[in-house]
């Protein structure tokens, strides 16, 4: 694949869409370990601390992108995005067990640290839409997470306002896992013969999680009317 290529764009695209979907609690992470530092020194806390977190993130993408070779690896992580897609969905988090940091390694420490905890979701993501090309996930990241990190807050609050980013994001994720199930080699030459069946494997689990965590939020929805009424 060449570099600049429509192809190497459009992959580029949703390597960087799926790094902003997933990064919106890393960006709340980061938030809660620095407030509690003086403004000027907020700064560096979120400067180093997102570098740090970067590092860690591009060698671990970088060990699943190796591990993904392994025969029927991209089958597992294709099910775990499964369910990626649709916790994303589906699910809030709480993040009040973040510490806030009272100096500036402290605040350092716990944002890399936390991210690398709540990073394996999107390594392995991106890792799969990057389809083995590490250029793709250092050029995603280095774009994304600048726009996560200092432009957070609009992003959060553009995700509130518009509920369907949420599930847009999910379809891709989606999506991302059942190419990545497709395209382990033991079932490549059957997808081959039998595009159709492909194609459908991909539909079925897109609409799959879609319906799902629409199903989820409509009964959790339900739930909360009752409790207040």
């Amino acid at each position: 694949m060449e570099i600049f290529s429509l192809e190497f764009m459009l992959l580029l695209l949703n390597v960087i869409f799926i790094d902003l979907m997933l990064a919106g609690d890393n960006a709340i992470v980061i938030g809660m370990a620095a407030r509690k530092l003086p403004k000027e020194t907020q700064k560096k806390a979120i400067l180093y601390g997102t570098g740090g977190a970067v590092i860690i993130r591009i060698l671990a993408t970088i060990v699943v992108l190796w591990l993904l070779s392994v025969p029927w690896l991209r089958v597992v992580g294709g099910i775990l995005l499964v369910w990626i897609a649709y916790k994303l969905v589906a699910e809030e988090e709480e993040h009040t067990e973040v510490q806030a940091g009272t100096s500036l390694w402290a605040a350092v420490r716990t944002i890399v640290v936390a991210d690398a905890a709540m990073g394996l979701d999107n390594v392995l993501a991106v890792a799969g839409a990057a389809k083995q090309h590490l250029i793709l996930v250092i050029l995603g990241l280095l774009i994304s997470v600048p726009i996560v990190v200092w432009g957070s807050t609009l992003f959060i609050k553009l995700i509130n306002r518009f509920p369907w980013i949420m599930y847009l994001g999910a379809a891709v994720l989606a999506y991302t896992a059942a190419n990545m199930i497709t395209e382990e080699k033991r079932f490549t030459p059957y997808f081959e013969e039998h595009p159709t069946v492909r194609y459908g494997l991909i539909l079925i689990v897109v609409a799959g999680v879609l319906l799902a965590g629409y199903a989820k939020n409509r009964r959790a929805g339900k739930e909360k009317h009752r409790s207040y009424s």
